[in-house]
C-alpha cells in the first residue's frame, strides 16, 4: 500500500459524496419541473440517489471480479444506516417514525433481505435472481406512485423549499449536475474500488471486510449527511425514511442491477452467508419493535443502535487481524448478546402492541 492508495481512495469517497448529491439536485428538479409528485422524487430520485454510491462501487466491482467487494458494500451500507445513521439521528431528537413505515417499508425491508439471503445460498447471485430483485423494484416504484396520491400540501412545501419551486428550474443547469453527478460517481467508484483492493492486498484483509467497513461507511455518507441535517432541522420522518428506503434500494437496484448485468453474477461467500446476512435481516428485524413503541426511536434506542454497531465493528475487526480470541468473542454474542436482544425485543414488540391496541381503542 502506498500513499497514493489512501490519497485517491479519500479522492474516490470525495467524488462519491459530491456526484451523489448533485445527481439528485437535478434529478429532483428535473422530475418536479415536469409535474411529477414532491412525494415520489423524495421517496425514488432521492433515495436512489443516496444509494447511486453503492451501485456505482457494486457495478465496478462485479466487473473486475471483486464480488466480495460489492456484497459487502450492500451489507455494509444497511447495517450502518440502521446502527450509526438512525442510531446518532436518534441520540440529536428522538425520531418520530409514520405509520406507513410501520405497516410496509419496514416489512418489505426485512421481507427483501431474507430474500438475498435465500437467492445467496447456492453461493452466487445471478441473472435470474438480478431479474427477481429489479422487477421488485419496479413493483416498489409503482407503489410508491399510488401513494403518491394520498400527498398533504405539507410534503409538497417542504420539497419545495429544499429543491425549490417549479418555475425555478432551469432545464440546462439540472442537466448539467446530472452529467457532473454521473462523472463524479463513475470516477469516484473506479478510484475507491482500486484503492481498496489494493489496501486489502497489502495488509491481507479480505474483500469482504473492507467492503463491509471501509468502503460501505463511505458509500453510506449521503445517507450519513440526508438524515443528521434532517434530524438536526427538525424533519424527523425524513431522517428515518431516508434509512430505510435506502436500505430497500440498495438490495433491489445494487444487487438486483449490478447481477443482472454481470455475466458471472454477484458471488456470495460462506462468511457473509453464514454472519453478515443475518446480521443485516437482524438489524432489519429490530427495527420492527422498536418502531412500534409509540411510533418513536428514543435517544435510549439511539444509544444501543450505536452499541451494538460497536460490537458488530468489534468482530469485524477481530476477524481481520484473526486475532485468537475471535472465536470467543463471536461465541459471546450467538448465545449471550442476541438472545438477550431478542427478549428485550419481544418485551419491546408486546408494550408497543399494547400501546397501539388502546389508541385504536380510543380512537373507536
Amino acid at each position: 500500500m502506498t500513499l497514493e492508495n489512501i490519497i485517491f481512495l479519500l479522492l474516490g469517497f470525495v467524488l462519491l459524496v459530491g456526484g451523489a448529491e448533485f445527481l439528485v439536485r437535478g434529478a429532483a428538479r428535473i422530475a418536479l419541473a415536469v409535474g411529477i409528485t414532491p412525494l415520489v422524487v423524495g421517496l425514488t430520485v432521492v433515495a436512489f440517489g443516496t444509494s447511486a454510491p453503492e451501485l456505482a462501487v457494486s457495478m465496478v466491482s462485479t466487473f473486475t471480479g471483486d464480488g466480495d467487494l460489492a456484497l459487502g458494500n450492500v451489507i455494509g451500507s444497511n447495517i450502518f444506516n440502521i446502527l450509526v445513521i438512525l442510531g446518532i439521528s436518534a441520540l440529536i431528537v428522538p425520531l418520530v417514525v409514520n405509520q406507513q413505515l410501520v405497516r410496509f417499508d419496514v416489512p418489505f425491508m426485512i421481507a427483501i433481505s431474507v430474500l438475498l439471503l435465500i437467492l445467496g445460498l447456492d453461493g452466487n447471485v445471478g441473472r435470474w435472481d438480478g431479474l427477481l430483485l429489479s422487477s421488485l423494484l419496479v413493483g416498489y416504484i409503482l407503489f410508491l406512485l399510488w401513494q403518491s396520491r394520498r400527498e398533504g400540501k405539507d410534503v409538497a412545501e417542504e420539497y419545495e423549499e429544499e429543491f425549490g419551486s417549479e418555475e425555478d428550474q432551469v432545464m440546462w443547469k439540472n442537466l448539467m449536475w446530472i452529467v457532473l453527478g454521473m462523472t463524479g460517481l463513475i470516477l469516484g467508484s473506479k478510484w475507491l474500488v482500486d484503492s481498496a483492493v489494493e489496501i486489502a492486498t497489502a495488509y491481507g484483509v479480505s474483500e469482504l471486510v473492507i467492503g463491509l467497513t471501509i468502503v460501505a461507511t463511505g458509500t453510506s455518507l449521503p445517507e450519513v449527511a440526508t438524515s443528521v441535517v434532517a434530524a438536526v432541522k427538525g424533519e424527523r420522518d425524513i431522517a428515518v425514511g431516508n434509512a430505510v428506503g435506502s436500505n430497500i434500494f440498495n438490495i433491489l437496484s445494487v444487487i438486483g442491477i449490478s447481477s443482472l448485468i454481470s455475466p458471472a453474477g454477484i458471488a456470495v461467500s460462506r462468511a457473509a452467508l453464514t454472519f453478515d446476512i443475518p446480521v443485516m435481516i437482524g438489524v432489519a428485524v429490530a427495527c420492527l419493535p422498536i418502531f412500534l413503541t409509540k411510533y418513536t426511536i428514543t435517544r435510549l434506542n439511539g444509544g444501543f443502535f450505536i452499541l451494538y454497531y460497536g460490537a458488530y465493528l468489534g468482530y469485524l475487526l477481530l476477524t481481520a487481524s484473526k486475532h485468537d480470541y475471535v472465536e470467543h468473542y463471536r461465541y459471546a454474542l450467538t448465545w449471550f448478546v442476541l438472545p438477550i436482544t431478542a427478549v428485550t425485543l419481544l418485551i419491546i414488540t408486546f408494550s408497543g402492541m399494547r400501546q397501539l391496541r388502546r389508541e385504536l381503542d380510543s380512537a373507536d
